[in-house]
């Protein structure tokens, strides 16, 4: 067996698990369903009680006119993007270089609807004000991710989005917010969702991040926009004839963690300061500004592995289930803070990390 594959099963086996809600198994649907009326009905081809509800409902939050649940987040932001282009007969886009469409969607906004990506800033930074001024105007949208995953959850400060948006609106240009862990930045920003959302003109949002759902997007705006990514929803093979695993998972989970995102924060904060006290590691950002961040290691994660495998064993405690090579010679992985991390006895905790700090000392 590869140190790759044992080292996801230390991980399994541990006693506790430091990041997310837990296991993706069928418990995440027997949960969400184990209280509901078996007679409810079902949603068909996009209508009916359960779906519109829900939409509704994430429509008032998120302080736009309408919304709709659509079955995955790429179907859901390559069917806005392309809407704006139609709007504007501007088939163009800004986005980061590392954007889930550029690196992890084959080239669907492209191949599917013949869209042009403008990559803005570079793969290090965010995208700041001066690269929205000098990009190309002549796109018809410009999508911030929030938080910027891929570079560990970097955040903007809310004045320069604030810039950004009049900028965009002054300019013509839409602009879409890649919500994915939208929930998950508010502590920072200390912001509602509303208010955040306010700044764009649409907006996608994950059930299955943060949220911790089965599947499952809202994409938001005004009527006339959802009007339209109904349509294409249709012609996207979307509105399968019921989505309500999904639905219903995503409206249990939303309710039982919408208050929980401040808890993850600071959670997030402190597991942050003890990876940044063991030899040689450190996170990006350094503080971490939602529940995500990364954890870089100079060393490569051949390396590392086994040493990241033998503290499992000792302690019972998994801190991740994979390391991923950023070169020869270095490694990182993701965090996201959840459910799990409250229910890890403190002394398990920092026994965990004084043994990773001695183990790193070795290497």
């Amino acid at each position: 067996m590869s140190t790759t594959k044992q080292l996801a099963e230390a991980y399994k086996n541990s006693k506790y698990q430091v990041p997310g809600h837990g296991p993706r198994n069928i418990r995440v649907l027997q949960n969400a369903l184990a209280e509901l009326d078996g007679n409810l009905e079902s949603d068909i081809y996009g209508k009916g009680q359960v779906i519109e509800e829900l939409e509704k409902k994430l429509a008032a939050i998120l302080g736009k006119e309408t919304a709709v649940f659509f079955p995955s987040g790429t179907m859901a932001q390559q069917i806005a993007l392309r809407i704006w282009c139609d709007q504007k007969s501007v088939n163009k886009v800004a986005y980061h270089p590392l954007s889930h469409l550029e690196i992890h969607e084959e080239d669907g906004l492209k191949k599917l609807h013949l869209i042009e990506s403008i990559l803005l800033a570079d793969k290090t930074r965010l995208i700041r004000m001066e690269d929205v001024k000098n990009m190309d105007t002549d796109v018809a949208c410009l999508l911030l991710e929030l938080p910027q995953r891929e570079i560990g959850g970097e955040l903007p400060e809310y004045e320069e989005l604030v810039a950004i948006s009049e900028y965009c609106r002054e300019k013509e240009i839409k602009l879409q917010l890649d919500g994915a862990r939208l929930f998950e930045v508010l502590p920072y920003y200390q912001k509602t969702a509303a208010e955040i959302c306010q700044l764009f003109d649409s907006i996608y949002v994950s059930f299955y991040k943060g949220i911790g759902g089965l599947a499952g997007s809202i994409l938001a705006g005004d009527e006339g926009f959802t009007k339209e990514a109904k349509v294409w929803k249709r012609r996207h093979g979307g509105d399968l004839i019921s989505l309500y695993p999904y639905i219903l998972s995503a409206d249990y989970y939303f309710e039982q963690r919408k208050n929980r995102f401040p808890q993850y924060y600071e959670q997030a904060k402190e597991l942050a300061s003890f990876y940044n006290g063991c030899h040689g590691i450190t996170t990006r950002p350094v503080v971490p500004v939602s529940n995500m961040f990364h954890v870089h290691l100079p060393f490569p994660k051949e390396t590392l592995e086994p040493v990241f495998q033998a503290v499992y064993e000792e302690v019972e405690v998994g801190l991740a289930m994979a390391l991923h090579a950023v070169d020869e010679g270095s490694c990182y992985f993701e965090v996201s803070v959840g459910d799990n991390y409250g229910g890890i006895p403190k002394e398990a905790l920092q026994h965990a990390f004084r043994v990773l700090d001695e183990k790193m000392k070795e290497v």
